[in-house]
């Protein structure tokens, strides 16, 4: 019989103000898979994200002890009247997954553990417990490389030069200059002279200069440690992973520094005991380094009954990574080389496999990266996650996936300030009959080009073999737009981006995050705010320089942040808007001087869309106008870019380079973060690309951008070794009429209705 404890079925949001939210209010059906649509910046991240989410993140830390809350970070209640019947959230994202090389797809779903466990059990000869084949441990870990399996080669004339003396700033190494700290110690140590060219060193001298290990010097009145130049550079700067270096510092070892595979254990990152017990012939690096799909092969030939239970974990494991699309990538593929998508695809597989039942699993955009075919895989693990009693939360654009949510939040009318509202709330076919932009949508077909523009020559690519690729010949159009299409590690980025990206005349733009700081804004990085400011000064009668948050008119507390950023060493820092000038980011001065009524901060706060109205200026509308035609208009100016989804970051790189003469432009899924109906303004935008006479190559899975493609390159006919070769090359039409390729097939049945 029902009780009480039953009646708790729905996620009731009440009066949720986040961001753009206008004191929105809706019931969300708890084990149920509930998909949220709208276009971008309506609104759905909001809620879904910076409400629900972030409240439920911020209730379970707040059942934690007052001493273990002191080093979490501090998180504040979102703007909203009432959130009840929240479960556990876990927010499945494409973060891309840190960038510690001792981090693979192995260690990150687990598999590799139960592999290990595995060789410990049935490996001969037998070495000892699974810790002995592990890479992190010390038992398991090839000494040389320290289980990274790989050993770094120093360039010493990248490091000095040898025609200068200490004093006249030989070295090279970024923080070395002649007047720092770590020269004045090799200068007066006693080992070398500070004023004597390095070419003039005698053996010794050189060798104490660059190997000397640690010894206790004296200078002046205090005892420092010297250490030899390669030894110190060595544990400065290569021991940290190069995702997380400064730019420059990256340059710098790029291009002072080779790595190699490591002698002693080729790469395995194991030692010689690990590496010499085996299971039917092979080790455990070996299958380290099987396409997943293979080893799944290998693991379900393996019929033992001492590890019965364990076996079956790893084989649906595997067959998850199989069956989600990721069957091409191997256990011992470092977490930092995958993309956003590939992430959140193994953080997937991770949760399909959890105990956990009664959870909230909210995720943002999965099928980014997707082939139509993976896609339905993907639908199918959404839907496992659902039944087995968990409430599934999808902000999503493709129509393939808003067709198995149980139910459909859509947000709009627009974006931005135009946004914040539920404009409908009910089933997929509910959605279809209403008449919101995306029920309108859902149904809406790109039909194939009916006059392919004709090229005007060709990039010939000769013998590409990086990655999967199998000696790859294929002719490039010029003058067309080209979609590169295939299942996803099916070698078109290795294809594209190894063999193109580096011509002289070539733009790629990609969803990569935008170096900068968190300065950095929308209005910095296009040039916008020269212009903004030129505009401040000339109509106040005072220097531009005090329009700028990062010079004179900056608020002196916060420096023209905004927030008031509090470091809390291990863990994650608190951001907290700064009190003195309430988050506006300029002295109260600076304020006081309008252009049109308006301040430089309420300027900042504004819209794309509403600054291109309220800005006369030529050179600041011509840069609008482009953030407009690349569908950003709803982005507000001072937004930092840190906050920017891979899709808008793609987007604000392609309106900076538009005004740059390049001749080739390659967008790899531009389409990513866009809803159905901007699909349509981003396919014109293309157009008048090629139009104005460039060449424009898309890697894309969207059927829409295929179908208005002039010629299509279809890789595969699968992924990983599967993969990397041509199956088709020519027009949509002659796909559509003639292949059987994957993609074929789907965009068979995508243009079907229009046919």
């Amino acid at each position: 019989m029902a009780t009480a404890a039953d009646s708790h079925d729905r996620i009731e949001v009440r009066g949720a103000r986040e961001n753009n939210l206008k004191d929105v209010s809706v019931d969300i059906p708890k084990r149920r898979l509930t998909v949220f649509t709208g276009v971008s910046g309506s609104g759905k991240s909001s809620l879904v994200f910076g409400t629900i989410a972030a409240e439920s993140q911020r209730l379970i830390n707040e059942t934690y002890t007052a001493f273990v809350q002191s080093f979490m970070p501090s998180l504040g209640r979102p703007d909203i009247d009432a959130l009840r019947n929240l479960s556990a959230a876990i927010v499945v994202d494409q973060e891309r997954m840190g960038a510690n090389s001792r981090s693979t797809v192995g260690t990150a779903t687990d598999a590799h553990t139960m592999l290990r466990i595995l060789f410990s059990r049935l490996g001969t000869p037998h070495v000892g417990t699974s810790g002995a084949f592990s890479f992190n441990l010390p038992e398991g870990m090839c000494a040389r490389c320290e289980g990274l399996g790989r050993v770094s080669t120093i360039d010493i004339d990248e490091l000095v030069d040898k025609d200068k003396s200490l004093n006249e700033g030989a070295i090279k190494v970024p923080g070395f200059s002649a007047d720092s700290w770590y020269v004045q110690i090799y200068g007066g140590s006693g080992f070398v002279d500070a004023d004597t060219k390095l070419k003039d060193y005698t053996e010794q001298q050189w060798a104490d200069f660059l190997h000397k290990e640690n010894t206790k010097v004296k200078i002046g009145k205090s005892n420092v440690t010297y250490e030899g130049l390669v030894p110190r550079v060595q544990r400065m700067l290569l021991s940290k992973d190069r995702e997380s270096m400064q730019a420059h510092i990256r340059t710098f070892v790029d291009r002072a520094v080779t790595f190699t595979a490591c002698p002693s254990c080729g790469g395995a990152r194991l030692n010689e005991a690990a590496l010499s017990s085996k299971i039917q012939g092979v080790n455990i690096a070996d299958c380290s380094a099987m396409q997943i799909s293979d080893l799944a092969d290998w693991v379900a030939k393996i019929d033992d009954e001492s590890v019965g239970p364990m076996i079956a974990g790893l084989r649906d494991t595997l067959d998850s990574l199989v069956e989600i699309g990721l069957g091409y990538l191997s256990l011992d593929r470092q977490s930092a080389t995958l993309s956003g998508g590939e992430a959140q695809r193994v953080k997937m597989v991770r949760h399909l496999g959890s105990a956990l039942t009664d959870v909230t699993y909210v995720f943002d955009e999965p099928t980014i990266g997707l082939h139509p075919h993976d896609i339905q895989r993907m639908n199918d693990l959404l839907l496992r996650l659902r039944d087995k009693g968990n409430t599934v939360l999808v902000v999503e654009h493709k129509p393939e996936t808003i067709e198995i949510a149980d139910h459909v939040v859509d947000l709009g009318p627009g974006a931005g300030v135009n946004g914040g509202e539920i404009r409908f709330t009910g089933t997929v076919a509910e959605l279809r009959a209403s008449d919101t932009l995306t029920g309108r949508h859902l149904d809406h077909r790109a039909r194939l080009r009916p006059d392919t523009r004709t090229p005007t020559g060709q990039i010939p690519i000769t013998g590409a073999n990086l990655h999967n690729l199998q000696n790859v010949s294929v002719e490039v159009p010029l003058g067309v737009l080209t979609v590169v299409t295939g299942v996803a590690g099916s070698g078109k980025s290795s294809l594209i981006h190894g063999s193109l990206a580096t011509r002289a005349d070539v733009v790629t733009v990609d969803q990569s995050p935008i170096r900068g700081s968190r300065r950095s804004n929308p209005a910095t990085y296009t040039g916008l705010l020269d212009a903004i400011r030129t505009a401040f000064a000339k109509a106040n009668g005072v220097k531009a320089a005090l329009f700028s948050a990062n010079s004179e008119g900056a608020c002196p507390k916060c420096k023209g942040i905004g927030l008031v950023y509090t470091d809390l060493a291990m863990m994650a820092g608190v951001a907290s808007v700064c009190e003195e000038c309430e988050g506006k980011r300029f002295t109260p001065e600076v304020l006081t001087h309008l252009l049109r009524g308006k301040n430089i901060s309420e300027v900042l706060g504004m819209s794309v869309t509403e600054a291109r109205d309220f800005f006369t200026e030529k050179q600041a509308k011509l840069i609008l106008d482009r953030l407009v035609d690349v569908g950003l208009g709803y982005l507000s100016l001072g937004q930092p870019l840190t906050t920017l989804s891979g899709g808008e970051r793609q987007r604000l790189k392609l309106a900076i380079h538009m005004a740059e003469k390049a001749s080739t432009y390659i967008l790899d899924e531009p389409t990513t973060g866009l809803h159905l109906a901007d699909v349509d303004q981003l396919l014109a935008l293309l157009d008048r690309l090629v139009d104005d006479g460039n060449t424009v190559i898309v890697i894309e899975h969207h059927q829409a951008v295929m179908a208005h493609a002039d010629w299509i390159i279809d890789l595969g006919p699968g992924a990983g070794h599967d993969g990397g070769r041509i199956v088709f090359t020519g027009t949509p039409t002659e796909l559509v009429a003639k292949a059987d390729t994957l993609t074929a097939r789907h965009l068979r049945g995508y243009v079907g209705a229009d046919a």
